[in-house]
C-alpha cells in the first residue's frame, strides 16, 4: 500500500539517489505509478527488491530522481494531474474507488 505517511525516503535505485515512492509493490502497481509519475515530467526509476541473502524479489522499489518529492505533499497540494485532466486524489493514487458523486448519506463502507 501507499507510504502517505509524510516521511521522506531516500535510496539509490539503479545506482542514482531517488526519492522512494514506494516499496514492495507488485508489477501491476509499479507500472500504475510509473504512468501516473512520466505523465507529470517527472524521471521515475525502479528496481525489484532484493531479499537479505540477495536474491530477486517479484516486488519492487519505486523511486523518482527528484530528491524533493514527496508523494503527501504532492498529493494534497493537488499537483498531480491524470491524463483525463482531473487532478490526483489519495483515493486514485492509492487505486480504490473514488465516491465523489455520491451524497455523503449514501456512502457505506
Amino acid at each position: 500500500m501507499a507510504m502517505l505517511k509524510g516521511k521522506h525516503n531516500i535510496a539509490e535505485i539503479e545506482g542514482i539517489r531517488c526519492t522512494v515512492i514506494e516499496t514492495g509493490v507488485t508489477t501491476e502497481r509499479a507500472e500504475f505509478l510509473k504512468n501516473l509519475l512520466v505523465y507529470n515530467k517527472y524521471e521515475v526509476k525502479m528496481e525489484k527488491e532484493k531479499a537479505k541473502d540477495g536474491t530477486e524479489l517479484p516486488t519492487f522499489v519505486i523511486g523518482l530522481t527528484d530528491t524533493l518529492f514527496n508523494p503527501t505533499i504532492v498529493l494534497y497540494e493537488k499537483k498531480l494531474i491524470r491524463k483525463d485532466g482531473f487532478t490526483v486524489t489519495p483515493a486514485y493514487w492509492n487505486q480504490l474507488p473514488e465516491e465523489d458523486t455520491l451524497p455523503y448519506w449514501k456512502v457505506q463502507r
